[in-house]
């Protein structure tokens, strides 16, 4: 080959090489994530889905790039964000933080798959046809946080057993969770011997006068519902319970790891790496309606002996021994 001619050859290869490396970014899939929530309050959840997608040989900035659109505790922001997604094209939408963000993007798209995160049963609200053959474009994990309620219920009188009066901190904004929790509590009070106090904060404001009224109350102990928006706020709602000597039992560790008495529900760590395993293998190929919804099976006792002893609570051993960690 004569050199004049090499070089030409070389020079288009060399060009063309840009266009190639433009041409494989440009293919790599993103995923859209959209939460209620904020990044900081999700972040070792964040790590557990990411590990789901590794699972399935998925690496965020190797060979998939994850949008986040992050509601930041305002769920009037979500339809915009989950449109947003949209309009970008993503192969698949993630929903974190309750149902308010899954309803967001099924609303937006009926073609894109939707991969949730929630801790409602999606037969009742509507979201799947049922939980072996979800028949549309959603699927996900249930992981039941809102469904335990009566369990945690029973585990608070046994662990202070000489309470009659709890108060039931529910978020009125989240409509769907607050009356599934109100009525497994309520259903469940009367045998147990409690009155119920049922108050209510969508808020950091609101959270302090829900325990002036609880004070006021003279409420023997404190059920703090599931939910989004208590998760964020757990270390105001942990320091207000210690600050008014009050036991209060909550859905998930995160509580006692910041010092509140006892948590009992789902391990999410474990739901989202699932959800991250169902985010790719939709994006190998899988059809959400024919992935069935994945229910939670990993259910938690978390106690904080220390702050029980601040609190002059005796853990009765029964207890201790039924606990899956005690935090001393």
């Amino acid at each position: 080959m004569k050199r004049r001619a090499f070089i030409s050859l070389l020079g288009g290869a060399v060009a063309a090489w840009p266009l190639a490396v433009r041409a494989q970014t440009a293919a790599m899939p993103s995923i859209g994530f959209l939460s209620y929530q904020s990044s900081e309050t999700l972040a070792d959840l964040l790590r557990a889905f990411r590990l789901g997608l590794k699972d399935t040989g998925y690496v965020e900035g190797d060979n998939v790039a994850i949008v986040y659109r992050w509601g930041e505790n305002q769920i009037d922001r979500l339809p915009a964000l989950a449109d947003d997604l949209v309009h970008r094209r993503v192969a698949v939408i993630v929903t974190s933080g309750g149902p308010p963000s899954t309803f967001a993007a099924k609303a937006t798209t009926t073609a894109l798959p939707i991969v949730f995160a929630i801790n409602e049963d999606p037969v009742k609200l509507g979201l799947v046809a049922s939980l072996a053959r979800p028949g549309g474009n959603l699927t996900g994990i249930n992981f039941l946080t809102g469904e335990v309620a009566t369990k945690r219920l029973e585990l608070l009188r046994e662990l202070v057993p000489g309470a009659a009066r709890v108060a039931v901190l529910v978020n009125p904004a989240n409509v769907t969770t607050t009356a599934s929790t109100l009525r497994d509590v309520e259903a469940a009070a009367p045998a147990l011997g409690l009155q119920l106090k049922i108050v209510n904060a969508s808020t950091s404001g609101e959270i302090n006068a829900a325990f002036e009224e609880l004070v006021r109350y003279k409420a023997d102990a404190l059920f703090v519902a599931s939910d989004a928006f208590f998760f964020i706020r757990r270390i105001q709602l942990v320091h207000l319970a210690s600050r008014h000597a009050i036991p209060a039992t909550y859905s998930t560790r995160d509580f006692p790891e910041v010092g509140g008495l006892m948590s009992y529900g789902t391990d999410l760590k474990d739901a989202y790496r699932q959800a991250g395993v169902y985010a790719g293998r939709i994006l190998k190929g899988a059809k959400p309606a024919e992935l069935p919804v994945v229910q939670a099976s990993k259910f938690e006792l978390v106690i904080n002996h220390e702050t029980a002893r601040t609190l002059g609570i005796n853990v009765p051993p029964t207890l201790l021994a039924r606990a899956d960690e005690v935090i001393e």
